[in-house]
């Protein structure tokens, strides 16, 4: 159920309603919007009886939810959410572009990457400390010296950062030291780290997994902000199809599907989505067009010599060559809207 407050609701009115929520064992997610605040109640195996709500001021209506994902959903909010992350922000106004290595390999080869990164025009800078890999005599990453690195690119250059977790253990460091928490594809439904992202205070990225349908994506981000934590971010990177011209079928279809389910912002990977840098570029330019809020692209400054990921990385003159076409492509479609169409 949903609990629409009048437009003149004050705060206090509204935490008179999260308390009677939780007073019969359920619990109140209030979601403030342009107008009005709307509670979403969560906890409950079936209708919540009306009468519960009897004599409390500043209610404005009663809504049941029809979709399994009820904070996601658009029934709940009507507002695109903008996720802020210090003085940057997804969902906005501005194309958000997230860019970086796969994995943090040393110092000097994070620094050079951030600046061109940061030159460029990105706000955010990506980089794997923790790398869930298929072979485990694969690089997994320079764990918290990884960490400490990243948090010294936000030092030096501005950057927010956005990295991966793997487990509790490493959701707890990426909280500490980044600001925004990832969680890959293959964690996509690991439902013991969604609940831990979604007791986090920092914003979380979360990638549609490998054979996720769209409802799938959905209820696993309904995980995290039942948990408390509304700041998510959806990503579409690709799933696994018959294809063997590609690394995955970049699905950008999902991207208005999304968006007319959901006030969650959605941002595309087109490096895993393809795996092959010479389609990266392409493809980016295709989802800003389709209405993406940002993109997350792997770059390199040495590709060639990567301990993860080097195929797909753009070199540092694709990736500025992509964010002035990208730029000029969101100047002529604007901002992703909320689309209400029957």
């Amino acid at each position: 159920m949903l609990i629409v407050m009048e437009a003149n609701a004050t705060a206090e009115q509204v935490a008179a309603v999260v308390r009677r929520i939780e007073s019969v064992g359920f619990r109140g997610h209030p979601m403030p919007g342009a107008t009005r605040t709307a509670i979403g109640i969560t906890g409950n195996q079936g209708p919540v009886e009306a009468g519960v709500f009897e004599g409390l001021s500043g209610i404005a209506e009663l809504v049941p939810i029809s979709k399994p994902y009820k904070l996601v959903s658009l029934e709940v909010k009507l507002e695109k959410s903008v996720i802020h992350v210090g003085d940057a922000e997804i969902g906005g106004k501005e194309l958000a572009v997230i860019a970086g290595p796969c994995a943090v390999e040393s110092r000097e080869q994070t620094f050079a990457i951030a600046e061109a990164v940061a030159r460029g025009g990105a706000r955010f800078f990506r980089g794997g400390a923790f790398k869930p890999r298929t072979s485990p005599y694969a690089f997994q990453g320079l764990g918290e010296e990884g960490l400490k690195i990243l948090a010294d690119v936000r030092d030096r250059f501005g950057l927010r950062i956005v990295t991966e977790a793997v487990d509790q253990e490493s959701l707890e460091l990426v909280e500490r030291y980044g600001d925004v928490i990832q969680i890959g594809a293959r964690n996509m439904q690991n439902f013991s780290l969604l609940k831990f992202a979604g007791q986090a205070r920092k914003p979380v990225l979360l990638k549609r997994g490998m054979s996720a349908t769209l409802e799938e994506l959905l209820m696993a981000a309904e995980y995290i902000l039942s948990e408390g934590n509304y700041n998510v971010i959806l990503c579409e990177r690709g799933v696994r199809t018959f294809a063997q011209h590609t690394r995955n079928t970049l699905d950008l279809s999902i991207v208005p599907a999304i968006q007319r389910l959901s006030h969650l912002p959605i941002i595309v990977d087109p490096s895993h989505g393809t795996g092959k840098r010479h389609k990266v570029l392409p493809m980016a330019r295709a989802s800003v067009a389709v209405g993406a809020d940002g993109l997350i692209v792997e770059v390199h400054n040495h590709p060639e010599r990567a301990l993860s990921d080097g195929p797909q990385s753009l070199t540092l003159e694709l990736y500025a060559q992509m964010m002035q076409e990208v730029a000029a492509i969101r100047g002529l479609v604007g901002p992703s809207k909320i689309l209400h169409v029957a």
